[in-house]
């Protein structure tokens, strides 16, 4: 192929740099909706160990969309409980199981190591004709009225590209955040831990998590597939938390926690240290250049909220970047990215943090909290079945709602534009009903009524090109807040932009006006 037509094969509308689980699903929805994109990392190969492992409720629901769902789960493993141990005793058992039955098709955590999440996303991706581009990495790049002018260096080859925007989803040491120079704030915890990959012998290796805390040490036990096997996610003890002056292995991990534990490590499969920081980007966009996922936040582990929630940026901005590239949307629509996504992570780092530092500070406060209040009250607090479905609302990231957007308008019953979706279930006894999620496939904007439409709205849908689905009315749906006959207009990722109980569909074509003027 000559250079000039090599060159034009690789241009496309969107370069996406890194290729982590944010960048690869952000690549993923744009082709599966017809955009053409370049996705480059500077590593030669996806990693073989990583410290996420949850894959939550609403990252199942995205995944759902894209055909992803049925794999994810087939190869994941559904965590149900969590142990806590105290001092070396166990002081309580929090069952999981299915506690978000009824709210979520998936009503569940799911442990699914990062490492072997990628090569799923990396195949599906390499199946829709599209290659993760190694050993190449972002030297710079410029911004231009018509987009970015990007530099990039493969094997000492450097490149000269254009693309109309760029992603950067190259993790906490974001080349794309330190060009467009938005500052990092937040901090670093003193303490260092490690994780491991093990085979071991232990009465906890039972498929549940085990979190056992005491003075000065914790150790998380999570579960993966396979017979023996475990992730451990611990501190390393060093004098007076000085940096190391060598590099870590496992014979620096305080053995204390694991005999109290009874908990015989006979290999260790792979083993890494870590720091843990929380910070958030001042700036998710710049320009045609937008952040996502660790370039733009990086939090505590718990709750396992990292990686789903660099999952979510990667849907917010996927589908508004498909439709103003292909002229469906004005430009204006991308305005919304930052605003919306930058809300959720400055209050996931605060809670996170929060957390975080009750259950690994050694300062006496956090030590008298861990020890005596945790094991006290976190096992009969879940007895609550309203306290258990708030934890999933909440851990899930099914909660996550923009009712401030610019895209949120109005309210309906209990629900207001800006909330996700409710789910309703297909009724088991009526063959022609189905799930309120299924419409969401195709990737578009639809308008759902759970009653019966008003003829004018109907009308209004077929002149404006806007699907239409009309659900029976069920107490499934009154349980779930909707108003019987309103209007919800969906947005492609699954929220809800407009929410109006007039039969008048005046509301409806402004706001179609504004948002998709060429529907």
């Amino acid at each position: 192929m000559p250079d000039s037509a090599r060159s034009t094969a690789k241009q496309a509308p969107v370069l996406i740099v890194g290729a982590g689980p944010t960048g690869l699903v952000l690549a993923l929805w744009l082709t599966r909706a017809g955009v053409r994109v370049r996705i480059i990392d500077k590593a030669a190969e996806p990693g073989t160990a990583s410290r996420a492992l949850a894959v939550h409720a609403r990252t199942l629901e995205l995944y759902q969309q894209l055909g992803l769902a049925a794999d994810v789960v087939a190869c994941g493993l559904p965590l149900v409980a969590m142990n806590l141990w105290v001092g070396g005793d166990k002081a309580g058992r929090v069952p999981f199981g299915d506690m978000g039955i009824g709210l979520s098709p998936f009503p569940y955590m799911l442990i699914f190591p990062q490492d072997e999440h990628e090569r799923l996303l990396i195949e599906r991706l390499r199946g829709l004709g599209v290659e993760v581009e190694r050993r190449t990495e972002l030297v710079d790049f410029t911004q231009t009225p018509t987009g970015v002018q990007a530099r990039l260096v493969c094997e000492g080859q450097q490149e000269e590209v254009h693309a109309t925007y760029l992603a950067g989803c190259d993790g906490a040491r974001s080349r794309v955040r330190e060009t467009v120079r938005s500052a990092f704030p937040g901090g670093t915890y003193a303490r260092m831990f490690y994780v491991a990959d093990v085979q071991a012998a232990a009465p906890m290796v039972d498929g549940e998590l085990h979190v056992s805390v005491d003075e000065a040490d914790f150790l998380a036990v999570f579960p993966l597939k396979g017979a023996g096997r475990a992730r451990l996610i611990g501190t390393v003890k060093l004098e007076g938390d000085e940096a190391p002056t060598r590099a870590l292995t496992w014979q620096d991990v305080s053995a204390h926690p694991l005999k109290r534990l009874r908990f015989d490590v006979q290999e260790v499969n792979w083993f890494s240290t870590y720091r843990v920081h929380h910070r958030v980007a001042a700036r998710f966009r710049e320009g045609r250049a937008f952040l996502l996922g660790d370039a733009a936040h990086i939090h505590s582990p718990v709750g396992g909220q990292g990686m789903n929630t660099g999952i979510g940026d990667a849907f917010n901005l996927g589908w508004k970047l498909a439709a103003v590239v292909q002229g469906r949307a004005p430009a204006t629509l991308l305005d919304t990215y930052e605003p919306e996504r930058i809300a959720f992570a400055n209050l996931l780092v605060d809670t996170t943090d929060r957390a975080f530092t009750v259950a690994t500070s050694p300062g006496a406060v956090a030590r008298w909290v861990r020890l005596n209040v945790v094991p006290r009250l976190m096992p009969p607090l879940f007895t609550f079945e309203a306290m258990r479905r708030f934890m999933f609302r909440t851990i899930s990231q099914i909660r996550i709602a923009y009712p401030q957007s610019a895209l949120s308008v109005g309210k309906a019953g209990r629900i207001r534009a800006g909330d996700r979706l409710p789910w309703i279930s297909a009724d088991p006894t009526d063959p022609a009903s189905s799930d309120n999620f299924a419409p969401l496939s195709s990737l578009q904007w639809q308008a759902h009524v759970y009653g019966e439409p008003a003829a004018a709205v109907t009308t209004l849908c077929t002149e404006r090109s806007l699907p239409l689905h009309a659900f029976p009315w069920t107490a499934a749906a009154q349980r779930a807040g909707l108003a019987r006959n309103a209007l919800y207009l969906i947005r492609p990722d699954g929220y809800v932009g407009l929410a109006e109980d007039s039969t008048n569909p005046t509301k409806l074509a402004a706001y179609l006006d504004t948002w998709l003027p060429t529907t």
